[in-house]
C-alpha cells in the first residue's frame, strides 16, 4: 500500500517543503515541492538568539507547509532544523510555536548529521563512478563539505561559515564593498576553515561539487558574466549531472570582484543573480571562493540537490528491505525505472525488447560491425525500456510522444547528450532514417547523430523480435555472410514466430541502411541451440576507442 511522506527543511534563509508518494515497490512520485526564504538566521549569529519577527515568519511558513502536506494525505511529516535554530538559545521557543501553529515536532540535527543528509541527496543524483567527489554546501548559518565516493563518505564535515552569518557580521551595509574589507572576511573564512581544508587534501578529489541556493546563484551570475561556465556540463572526469553548471575558480574570483564594486541595488540587477540573495551573495562568495583557493580546486559544478532530497532518500532507506534494493540500482537505472513506471509502462514487453536489443548489440559486435562500449550498450537498453512510453498520451505517434516525455524529463545521473540520445533512439523505433536537418538531431554533433542510428536500428529490430508482446523469441543469434554480403538472424523459439519473423522484416529498413546488407530471419528450436542469459545486463564504463563503422554516409 502506498503512503505519502513529507519533507521540511527548516533551513537559516529558506524552509523547503517536498511532499511524495512511495509506492509498494519504492517507486516515488513527487507530489508538491516549495520553497519559501524566512531569513531564520537574520541578527542572530551576533546575540545567539532568533528575533520574534523571524520565530513568527518561520512557524507561519512551517504551518503553510504542514497544511499543504495534509492537503496530499501525507501520513508522516519530517521537519529538520539546520545551523540557526541549532545555535539559537531560544530555539525551544521556536520549536515549541512551530508545535503549536503546525502540529509538527522539530528535529534539531546537528552539523555533521546535516552534512550526512546533504551528501545522501546529492549523491544518489549522480553517478560518480570511480571519482572521488568533494561536496561543498554553503547554506545561510554553516557550510557543510564532505568528500566521498559511490561507496560512501569519507570526510563529514561542518563548519560556522555561512552567507548570512559573514554577510551580518562584515557587510551589513548597501554600500559597496572595498577590497582590503573582503580580504579581511576571506582571512577569517581561512583562518576557521584551515583544519578542514587540510583533512579535504588529505583524502584527496577528483571533482568538486556545490549544493544549496548561494552556490547555485553564483554559478548562474558567472556563467551570464563570463560565457566560460559550461550549462549541463560533460567535463572529464566528471559526474553525469544534468542541470548543473560548472565554473572555474578564476572566473569567480572576476565576478566577486565585480560585485564587491556595485552597491546592493545594483547586484540585484547583475544578471543571473537572484534578488532575493543579492544582500547576502558576497558572504556566501568569501566562504566559496576561499576554500577553493585553501584546496586548490580549478572548477566546481553546481547541484540543485541538497537537504531536502537526502531526508527524502534517509527515509526510504530506512524502510524494511528498501536499503539493499536502492543501493543496487545505479541512479541512472532508477531514474530511467522510476520514469517507465510513472507512465505505466508495459514492463514484460519493454524489458525482453531490451534484451533483444542488447543481444544484437552484442552479435555485432562479435562479428567487428561495430566499436561502441559499455555506455552506447546502456544508453540502448534505457531507449528500449522507455521506447513504448509515448503510448501513455496516445497509441498515435507514441514514438513521438516517448521523444518529447524523455527529453523533458529530470532523468538522474544523465547530461543532456546522453537524454537527447536515449530520446532519439526511442523515436526511430518505428520508422524514418536520423538526418542532421532534422530539427530532434541538432544539438548532437556527427559521432553522436552516427551512434543514434546504429542504436535505432538495432531497438528497431529487436521490436519487430517481439512483434507479438508475448515474448516468443527466446534469444538469438546473427552470423554474416559474404558474396554476397547479408544477415541471418536466427529466432530461437519453441513457436513459429511468424508475426515476428514479418517484424524483423518489417523493421530491418534502418539496419540494413546501416550495416549496408539485407537482413534474413529464421527461426530454430530452442533445443538445438545454447541460449543465452535470460536477463539484460548493462555496465556503465567508458566507450572502446576507435573508428565506429556505421557504414552509412552523414545524412
Amino acid at each position: 500500500m502506498s503512503h505519502v511522506f513529507a519533507a521540511i527543511d527548516i533551513g537559516t534563509n529558506s524552509i523547503r517543503l517536498a511532499v511524495v508518494r512511495i509506492e509498494d515497490d519504492n517507486h516515488i512520485t513527487t507530489l508538491a515541492q516549495h520553497r519559501e526564504m524566512v531569513r531564520l538566521g537574520e541578527g542572530e549569529f551576533a546575540t545567539h538568539r532568533m528575533t520574534p519577527e523571524a520565530i513568527a515568519r518561520g512557524a507561519l511558513v512551517c504551518a503553510r507547509f504542514a497544511d499543504v502536506a495534509r492537503g496530499f494525505g501525507a501520513d508522516e511529516i519530517v521537519a529538520f532544523a539546520t545551523a540557526a535554530v541549532r545555535e539559537a538559545e531560544n530555539r525551544e521557543e521556536f520549536i515549541e510555536r512551530v508545535r503549536r501553529e503546525a502540529g509538527i515536532e522539530v528535529r534539531v540535527i546537528s552539523g555533521p548529521e546535516e552534512a550526512r543528509l546533504i551528501w545522501l541527496g546529492v549523491s544518489s543524483g549522480i553517478e560518480l563512478g570511480s571519482n572521488r567527489a568533494l561536496l561543498i554546501d554553503i547554506g545561510g548559518g554553516s557550510t557543510e563539505v564532505i568528500v566521498g565516493t559511490s561507496e560512501g563518505y569519507e570526510v563529514l564535515e561542518s563548519m560556522k561559515l555561512g552567507a548570512i552569518r559573514l554577510s551580518n557580521l562584515f557587510f551589513d551595509t548597501p554600500d559597496p564593498i572595498s577590497p582590503e574589507l573582503f580580504a579581511k572576511v576571506q582571512a577569517h573564512v581561512r583562518a576557521v576553515a584551515n583544519p578542514v581544508a587540510r583533512r579535504v587534501q588529505q583524502a584527496g578529489f577528483d571533482i568538486v561539487l556545490g549544493s544549496a541556493g548561494t552556490i547555485n546563484c553564483l554559478g548562474q551570475v558567472v556563467a551570464n558574466y563570463t560565457g566560460h561556465a559550461e550549462a549541463s556540463p560533460r567535463p572529464t572526469p566528471s559526474p553525469s549531472l544534468r542541470g548543473g553548471i560548472t565554473f572555474r575558480t578564476a572566473d569567480l574570483r572576476q565576478v566577486v570582484k565585480l560585485l564587491c564594486r556595485l552597491p546592493l541595488e545594483e547586484r540585484r540587477q547583475v544578471p543571473g543573480m537572484d534578488p532575493t540573495r543579492a544582500d547576502i551573495i558576497l558572504g556566501g562568495a568569501a566562504i566559496l571562493l576561499t576554500f577553493l583557493e585553501q584546496v586548490e580546486a580549478e572548477r566546481i559544478t553546481t547541484s540543485e540537490r541538497g537537504l531536502r532530497e537526502g531526508i527524502l532518500v534517509d527515509h526510504l532507506l530506512r524502510q524494511e528491505g528498501t536499503r539493499e534494493q536502492f543501493q543496487a540500482l545505479s541512479v541512472r537505472r532508477r531514474s530511467i525505472l522510476q520514469l517507465a513506471r510513472a507512465c505505466n509502462y508495459e514492463a514484460d514487453h519493454a524489458h525482453h525488447t531490451a534484451f533483444l536489443a542488447l543481444r544484437l548489440f552484442d552479435e555485432l559486435h562479435q562479428l567487428g560491425e561495430h566499436t561502441y562500449g559499455n555506455t552506447s550498450r546502456e544508453l540502448l537498453e534505457y531507449a528500449a525500456i522507455l521506447h513504448d512510453i509515448g503510448t501513455f498520451l496516445s497509441h498515435s505517434n507514441h514514438q513521438r510522444h516517448a521523444y518529447y516525455i524523455i527529453r523533458n524529463s529530470d532523468l538522474l545521473g544523465f547530461d543532456d547528450t546522453e537524454i537527447d540520445i536515449i530520446a532519439n533512439v526511442a523515436l526511430y523505433h518505428r520508422k524514418g532514417i536520423p538526418k542532421k536537418k532534422h530539427p530532434n538531431m541538432a544539438d548532437l554533433n556527427r559521432e553522436e547523430r552516427r551512434r543514434v542510428r546504429v542504436l535505432a536500428a538495432l531497438l528497431r529490430v529487436a521490436e519487430g523480435l517481439d512483434r507479438s508482446h508475448l515474448g516468443l523469441v527466446r534469444d538469438i543469434r546473427l552470423r554474416r555472410e559474404e558474396s554476397p554480403r547479408r544477415f541471418i538472424l536466427t529466432l530461437i523459439s519453441d513457436a513459429e514466430c511468424e508475426l515476428e519473423v514479418w517484424g524483423v522484416q518489417n523493421n530491418s529498413d534502418l539496419f540494413e541502411y546501416v550495416f549496408k546488407a539485407p537482413l534474413v530471419a529464421e527461426v530454430v528450436h530452442p533445443n538445438s541451440i545454447e541460449l543465452a542469459s535470460s536477463a539484460p545486463t548493462s555496465a556503465s564504463g567508458a566507450e572502446s576507442p576507435g573508428a565506429v563503422p556505421d557504414r552509412s554516409p552523414e545524412a
